[in-house]
C-alpha cells in the first residue's frame, strides 16, 4: 500500500494517486481521523483521494505533507454493518450468469456470500461504490446504457456492486431491487451507506414491486396558489426558461455524492445580496436568458445583478397615478405592493440574480436553499403561480449603494479569456495538446447548462488528442475542471457538476473565472491562458 503521486487539482484541491483500493481506504480513514491543516473535505474514489482546503495557501502547504503520510492498515472495516434485503428479479440476472459462467442461483449466492466494502460515493447522492471481496462477479457494464434505471435497483459493474438511490440513466447490470430508501435528506445521516461501511446482501424469496420507499423524493415544492401567501413576498407571474433559487450551495458533502450546486455566478449572487443589505450567502432567484415576471405582495426592496437585462416596473392595477418605469441594474430599488417587475433579454450575459431585502423564507435542504439540477435536491424550479415569502427585515438592515457591473468584458480580438492551471491529468496529453488548448479559440455550445459549459471548435480549430488510450477509473473533479471526453471537446464544469468523473481533466479554470464562464451564452468565443500564479507543483514519494 502506498501513495504514488500528489497532483494539483485547481487552486484549493489536491488529487492523491494511490496504488490500490486498500490504500485509498487507509488514507481516507487517516485523513478523517487526522486532518491536514485547513482540510475541509476528503473525497475517496477508485484509486485516488481528492482533498480540498479553505485557501490556496493551505493546499500548497499540504502538497508535501500529503506525500509523506504513512499508511497503516486499511480502514475498510471501520464503518457500520449494513444489511440489504434484495428481491433478485433483475433484468440482467441471466446475462450476469452467462458472463460469469455461473448459474443464476450461484450468482445470487455469490452476491450474498461475500461482504462488500463501501469504498466511495459519487454519481448521485446516496450512490455508494461497493468493492467486492473477490472477482467472482466481475462483469462489464452493458453495451447500451438504460435511459432509466428504477430507484432501488441492485446492480453490478466491474468489481463493484451498488444500489441506485433514485431513478436515473445507467449502464450497470441489474440483479434485482431493494425496498430500502438509500437516500433521505431528512434523516440524521441522509445516505444509508457511507464510505467505510460494510454491506451484506440478503435474498428475499418473495417477489415484490418497488414500493414508495425506494422512489426518489421530488425537489421541495414551493408555495403555489392563493392559499400559500398571506404575508409579504413575490408572486411568480412568468418563470421564463429557467428560474431557480440559488445560494452558495452544499459544501463538504461530496463523499456522499452530493454536488455543491449553488449560484453558477457567485460573484453576481454576492453583489445582488450586498445591494439589498443581505448576507452574501442568502438565496436569490437565478434567471436564465432574462425572461421573468414577478409581482410584489407588500412593499419591498430588490436588486438585480449579473446579466445585462432590460427591467421594467409596471404599477399596481388599482394605482392610476404611477406610470411604468425602468428598474436599475446593480443598484437597490423599491417594488411596491401590487407592482410588477418584468425582465427581458438584454445585450450581454446569460444569468441574472434577483435578490430581496430580508431574503426568501424557503426551507433549506442539507443546509442550503439551492436547487440542484443534477441530483434533484433543494427547491423545485420556479413555476408561474409560485409564491416566495420574504423574511422580516431586521432593524438596521442597510441597503448598499449602486455598484459597477460584474459582467466580464471580451478581449480586443472578441474572445473571452479564462485563466487555467494544468492538471490533474495533463499527462494524458502531450505538450502539443496543452498548446492546442491555449492557442486556439473555443466556442460555447448550445448544449451547455448548469452542469457544464460544453465547448466546440471553430472551423479552423482542432479537438484535443490524448496520448493514452482507455479511460480513467472514477475520481474526484473540482469546480472549473476542463474534462476531456473521447471526442476531444472539453467540458468546463460549473456548479451542478458531478463530484466524480471518468474522463481526464487537462486543466482547471481559476475559481474567479468560473463565474465569468457561467455568463457566456452559446456562440461565445473563449480562449484559455496558463496562469502560474497559483500553480501547485506535483509531489511524489
Amino acid at each position: 500500500m502506498s501513495i504514488l503521486e500528489v497532483r494539483p487539482a485547481g487552486e484549493r484541491a489536491l488529487l492523491i494517486e494511490l496504488s490500490d483500493l486498500d490504500s485509498v481506504l487507509a488514507l481516507n480513514g487517516t485523513l478523517l481521523d487526522h486532518p491536514l491543516p485547513g482540510q475541509v473535505e476528503v473525497l475517496p474514489a477508485a484509486r485516488t483521494v481528492q482533498l480540498s482546503f479553505n485557501t490556496p495557501e493551505q493546499a500548497r502547504a499540504a502538497m508535501h505533507l500529503a506525500a509523506d503520510i504513512e499508511l497503516g492498515e486499511s480502514a475498510a472495516s471501520s464503518g457500520r454493518l449494513i444489511e440489504i434485503p434484495v428481491h433478485y428479479d433483475g433484468a440482467d440476472l441471466a446475462a450476469v450468469a452467462e458472463l460469469t459462467g455461473l448459474s443464476i442461483e450461484a450468482v445470487i449466492d455469490a452476491h450474498c456470500a461475500q461482504q462488500w466494502t463501501a469504498a466511495f460515493g459519487g454519481f448521485a447522492p446516496g450512490f455508494a461504490y461497493l468493492a467486492a471481496e473477490n472477482d467472482t462477479l466481475q462483469v462489464p457494464r452493458r453495451d447500451t446504457p438504460r435511459t432509466a434505471v428504477p430507484a432501488g435497483s441492485v446492480a453490478l459493474a466491474g468489481n463493484y456492486s451498488a444500489v441506485y438511490p433514485r431513478e436515473s440513466p445507467g449502464g450497470w447490470q441489474l440483479l434485482g431491487h431493494t425496498e430500502l430508501r438509500m437516500w433521505d435528506s431528512h434523516r440524521e445521516n441522509p445516505a444509508l451507506i457511507a464510505p467505510r461501511d460494510i454491506v451484506r446482501f440478503r435474498a428475499v424469496p418473495a417477489r415484490a414491486t418497488l414500493s414508495e420507499q425506494t422512489t426518489a423524493q421530488p425537489s421541495t415544492p414551493l408555495g403555489n396558489g392563493a392559499s400559500a401567501a398571506h404575508g409579504p413576498g413575490l408572486r411568480i407571474l412568468d418563470a421564463g426558461v429557467q428560474s431557480l433559487l440559488q445560494d452558495e450551495g452544499r459544501a463538504h458533502l461530496g463523499h456522499l455524492g452530493v454536488p455543491r450546486s449553488g449560484a453558477a455566478d457567485l460573484t453576481a449572487l454576492h453583489q445582488a445580496n450586498r445591494l439589498v443589505g443581505n448576507h452574501p450567502a442568502r438565496a436569490a432567484i437565478e434567471n436564465l436568458t432574462g425572461r421573468l415576471a414577478v409581482q410584489a405582495q407588500g412593499d419591498m426592496v430588490l436588486a438585480l445583478a449579473g446579466a445585462d437585462v432590460c427591467a421594467e416596473i409596471t404599477p399596481a392595477e388599482h394605482d392610476e397615478l404611477r406610470h411604468p418605469r425602468p428598474a436599475p441594474l446593480n443598484a437597490p430599488f423599491a417594488l411596491l405592493d401590487g407592482e410588477r417587475l418584468r425582465l427581458s433579454p438584454g445585450a450581454a450575459g446569460l444569468r441574472s440574480y434577483l435578490s430581496i431585502r430580508g431574503g426568501f423564507a424557503v426551507e433549506a435542504e442539507l443546509g442550503s436553499c439551492s436547487s440542484d439540477t443534477l441530483s434533484g435536491l433543494g427547491p423545485a424550479p420556479l413555476r408561474s403561480g409560485d409564491f416566495l415569502p420574504v423574511n422580516p427585515v431586521r432593524s438596521g438592515h442597510i441597503v448598499g449603494a449602486p455598484e459597477p457591473s460584474t459582467l466580464p468584458l471580451p478581449e480586443a480580438e472578441g474572445h473571452y479569456l479564462l485563466r487555467i492551471t494544468p492538471g490533474p491529468r495533463a499527462d494524458w496529453f502531450d505538450t502539443s495538446g496543452m498548446t492546442r488548448l491555449t492557442d486556439q479559440d473555443w466556442v460555447v455550445s448550445s448544449d451547455s447548462n448548469r452542469v457544464g459549459v460544453r465547448l466546440s471548435t471553430t472551423d479552423e480549430g482542432l479537438p484535443l488528442e490524448r496520448t493514452r488510450s482507455g479511460e480513467l477509473q472514477s475520481e474526484g473533479v473540482p469546480l472549473g475542471a476542463l474534462q476531456v471526453p473521447p471526442n476531444g471537446l472539453p467540458v468546463l464544469f460549473l456548479a451542478d457538476h458531478p463530484v466524480t468523473g471518468g474522463y481526464p481533466v487537462i486543466a482547471t479554470v481559476r475559481e474567479a473565472d468560473v463565474a465569468l464562464a457561467a455568463q457566456l451564452p452559446p456562440g461565445t468565443h473563449v480562449r484559455f491562458t496558463l496562469d502560474s500564479s497559483g500553480t501547485l507543483n506535483p509531489a511524489t514519494r
